[in-house]
């Protein structure tokens, strides 16, 4: 038997790296996988056998984490390409993108692009918008900053990262410029994976230098959240921190009095626009209609 990670699915074949080598082997899941309603995912650690032309995996290791949309799992770092300007800043998509991540237990990393195209006056209000989240525990670099790729790049060292952003806000360019040649090996893959408009999407790991960087076309991750309204206090860290001090257990921060993380907001500690995010949140999922499971 053979341990391997996954770094590519194609057409039911997936191709798997062996630990400590190069080598990769293609290989299909077991038929007791789709039984269980298991599936194997770009990422996963598991055992397998093959031969000269084909293998069979046996067995899924236990994940770390895993995303959803787009289907990836034990992922080291989410790195969130957030542009100051064209498009403009919304705070609303960050946060968004932030409490995706919390709930999938992947360590967030913020790039904010495009700061050279911001006069002083906006520079000076995103300086203290980035300044927010670095309170908050985020790590963050801006594009402008001194060694800010060197940066960037210390930080993908030796780990697995997804890469999400809206369009236009430079993920590609970033991506690009990580790697010259990663766009035309993405754009192989993507071609490669083309089979009409109805193909699921596919994730492949692409090594560039000491990291391995999933191609994730069209990260939806943060379009529904898949939680309770009740524990959405728990995906921001800055309520965790105070949220011990509200006079009443399971305190939803909204109405009730004595509500340490709406005293965190008017003494300045927690921020305006996170707590606007949460307000607008906890709205949302109240509103999202109920998942029924249902037995196939």
């Amino acid at each position: 038997m053979k341990t391997g990670r996954i770094i590519r699915s194609l057409s039911g074949y997936y191709d798997i790296q062996l630990d400590g080598t190069e080598e990769i082997q293609r290989t299909r899941a077991r038929g007791e996988f789709r039984n269980s309603k298991q599936k194997p995912l770009v990422g996963d650690f598991v055992d397998f056998e093959s031969d000269r032309d084909e293998g069979l995996i046996w067995a899924i290791h236990d994940r770390r984490n895993v995303l959803v949309r787009p289907p990836v799992a034990n992922i080291d770092i989410a790195v969130i390409v957030t542009a100051v300007k064209e498009p403009n800043f919304t705070a609303n998509l960050l946060d968004r993108q932030l409490v995706a991540l919390e709930a999938a237990g992947v360590d967030p990393l913020i790039y904010f692009s495009k700061f050279d195209l911001l006069s002083s006056e906006e520079r000076q209000m995103m300086k203290q918008v980035v300044q927010d989240y670095r309170q908050i525990g985020y790590p963050v670099i801006e594009s402008t900053a001194p060694n800010a790729f060197d940066q960037l790049k210390a930080e993908l060292r030796d780990k697995v990262s997804v890469f999400m952003g809206q369009t236009g806000a430079g993920k590609s360019t970033l991506l690009n410029h990580l790697s010259p040649n990663l766009g035309l090996e993405t754009g192989e893959v993507s071609k490669a994976l083309s089979r009409g408009k109805h193909t699921t999407r596919q994730v492949t790991l692409i090594r560039v230098d000491d990291a391995l960087i999933a191609d994730t076309p069209g990260f939806s991750s943060y379009e529904v959240f898949d939680f309770s309204a009740e524990t959405l206090d728990d995906f921001f860290p800055e309520f965790v921190a105070v949220r011990s001090n509200c006079r009443f257990r399971g305190c939803l921060h909204l109405n009730e009095p004595a509500c340490a993380v709406k005293e965190a907001v008017t003494v300045g500690t927690i921020s305006q626009s996170r707590y606007n995010s949460y307000k607008a949140f906890y709205q949302l999922i109240k509103a999202q209609k109920p998942k029924y499971k249902t037995d196939n």
